[in-house]
């Protein structure tokens, strides 16, 4: 087999400089001056097609074309042609090179084209040969045409699927409508952005090229710092990717981008075109906890167009490498604090008790109880395990996806009450063997003085009584029964009513607790699922349930369980999925909660 030779693109100097900025080792540039065969074959495989272009004025924006393979033709190794349905209104990208009476021929252009089910993409940069818009029916009424586009291809790169979160695409009409085109984001358009689980982003270098690439992470990975008349701010976290930085060089150069947040489900979507900032370390972590690079954008301008794209998306399977979504200082300010927080304080694991396969209790011995401070009943501990469990840089460990990007620092719900039954510099957590952490804590012999540090105590959860008669109304989901036992020592048992949700997988974990605390089975109804209905033979721990004070119901708990009557301040701790309905049954009253997601 013969080799061939390729010339590939250098870096320019704000790729070096991101480079150099992050230590990055040298290595060439993996860009090829053409068309490959294999980014050939993927463009025609691919559903959508994300564009960036600069209008008139020298900004970028951002756009999202398709709906189902076959619109995008390679034609050489040098060039491609795109034919497809696109809203002649409202789209900047499509102003920009379809409708801009200047012309079009030389324009700069970036696309990547994309296969979201597979998640396999390509990066394109070039020129514009020719574009138009093809309006066939003359009727103003008629919102939508087909675009046609001729590029010459500078050059193509394909991109990992890392943290693209599959969707099967759809076809579907656009009839855009123009909501809102003010820097000042309309209400929808906040609304889209903060469960938006992906961004695409266009940037230039100046006059010399462009990139358009695509972000994704968790639902609500993108934050919004403020939403002013001036322009809203948003941020978002740079993940750990493959370290080339080209878009990231560019804002280096040229501090601006365009953005589409396309809205799968209903065809919405925002364009937003913006300036740009560049935090790291530190500067990242202050205002985004547990970032190492955060983008910083203020909008310039935007338009919140509805029914704008011409597709749908059907969600699979989010991204295994997606770590979970990182708050603004402003929105977890004490959580934040701790994980960022340099402490010379350890924690060193002296006991280990496994309840269930899946949830154990661990006991934790401070090394300086006055310099850690003291905490209370409903209060969490934050950990950081980054020396015991990191590997270093990785840019794809599909054994392991969860352990990039994880900075390992972890919050734990303390489930002892301070000063009963344990030495003042002792505490305990009990935790769900869920994800990189937890599933070390299992594996950890107790004797093999395990030490980590110990970031600090937070949060004010509190089982507060207002009056000697008060009812304390808990509503607990599993795992979420932690801030209830910290509190047992403390309170009136005999005013607690706990509703508590579990699985018959963890009903040792109710037995270990009506052992511990006899008197609060007189407390609690149960609410026991995933028992057979069919085959409800009752095991062993389940007998010493039955036999228990406590009320059993073998079904999930329901609206019709929930005596409103019973106080106006209520307790809740547990899932998301079991957060939703409770907080709809508690609508009018007060409720002081807590949940998994610190």
């Amino acid at each position: 087999m013969t080799a061939i030779l390729t010339t590939g693109v250098s870096w320019h100097e704000g790729e070096d400089r991101m480079h150099q900025l992050m230590r990055v080792p040298y290595q060439d540039n993996p860009t090829v001056p053409f068309l490959t065969p294999r980014a050939g074959l993927l463009m025609k495989q691919s559903p959508l097609i994300a564009i960036g272009a600069l209008d008139q004025e020298g900004r970028p924006w951002a756009s999202v074309w398709g709906g189902e393979d076959g619109f995008i033709t390679p034609t050489s190794s040098s060039s491609f042609e795109i034919r497809t349905p696109v809203g002649k209104t409202c789209d900047p990208v499509v102003e920009s090179l379809l409708l801009d009476s200047t012309g079009n021929s030389g324009r700069l252009v970036a696309f990547l084209a994309v296969d979201l089910e597979s998640r396999r993409r390509v990066k394109l940069f070039g020129k514009v040969n020719r574009g138009w818009l093809d309006i066939t029916d003359k009727d103003e009424r008629i919102r939508a045409g087909i675009a046609h586009l001729t590029v010459h291809v500078d050059g193509s790169l394909g991109n990992c699927p890392k943290y693209l979160n599959a969707k099967h695409i759809v076809p579907a009409p656009p009839e855009p409508k123009l909501i809102s085109e003010t820097p000042q984001l309309h209400p929808d358009a906040i609304e889209l952005l903060n469960r938006a689980d992906c961004l695409f982003i266009s940037s230039s270098h100046g006059t010399q090229g462009m990139d358009t690439n695509i972000r994704g992470g968790p639902p609500g990975f993108v934050r919004v710092i403020s939403n002013k008349s001036c322009g809203a701010v948003f941020v978002y976290p740079e993940y750990s990717g493959n370290r080339l930085y080209q878009t990231l060089g560019n804002l280096q150069t040229t501090a601006l981008a365009g953005f589409v947040f396309p809205d799968f489900e209903n065809g919405n979507a925002l364009f937003a075109t913006g300036s740009t900032e560049i935090l790291v370390g530190k500067d990242a972590s202050a205002i985004l906890p547990r970032s190492n690079i955060v983008v910083r954008v203020t909008v310039t301008a935007a338009r919140f167009v509805e029914k704008a794209l011409s597709f749908r998306g059907v969600p699979g399977k989010p991204s295994p490498y997606n770590p979970s979504v990182r708050y603004l200082t402003s929105e977890k300010t004490t959580a934040a604090a701790l994980g960022d927080r340099e402490s010379t304080v350890t924690a060193t694991l002296i006991k280990k008790e496994i309840i269930t396969p899946s949830i154990g209790r661990f006991r934790f011995r401070i090394s300086d109880p006055k310099e850690a401070g003291s905490w209370a009943p409903g209060q969490y501990a934050t950990f950081s395990f980054y020396d015991e469990l990191n590997m270093g840089y990785s840019h794809m460990r599909d054994d392991d996806p969860s352990s990039v990007n994880d900075d390992f620092v972890r919050t734990f719900t303390i489930s002892s009450s301070p000063g009963h039954g344990l030495l003042d510099q002792e505490f305990e957590i009990t935790a769900r063997k869920h994800g990189n952490v937890t599933s070390s804590l299992f594996r950890t012999n107790e004797k093999a003085g395990l030490e980590v540090p110990l970031k600090g105590f937070g949060g004010d959860f509190r089982l507060t009584e207002q009056a000697s008669d008060d009812i304390l109304p808990f509503i607990a989901g599993g795992i979420g029964i932690t801030p209830v036992l910290a509190h047992l020592p403390v309170i009136d048992i005999g005013r607690l009513r706990l509703l508590w949700s579990i699985s018959v997988k963890d009903i040792a974990l109710v037995l270990d607790t009506f052992k511990r605390f006899p008197e609060l089975s007189g407390s609690t109804t149960l609410f026991i699922t995933g028992l057979d209905s069919q085959n409800q033979q009752l095991t062993p721990e389940l007998e010493g349930i039955a036999s228990s004070r406590s009320q059993i119901k073998y079904r999930r708990i329901e609206a019709c369980d929930i005596d409103l009557s019973l106080a106006e301040v209520w307790y809740f701790c547990g899932s998301p999925a079991l957060k939703v309905p409770v907080f709809n049954w508690l609508g009018g009253k007060k409720i002081v909660y807590e949940d998994f997601d610190y």
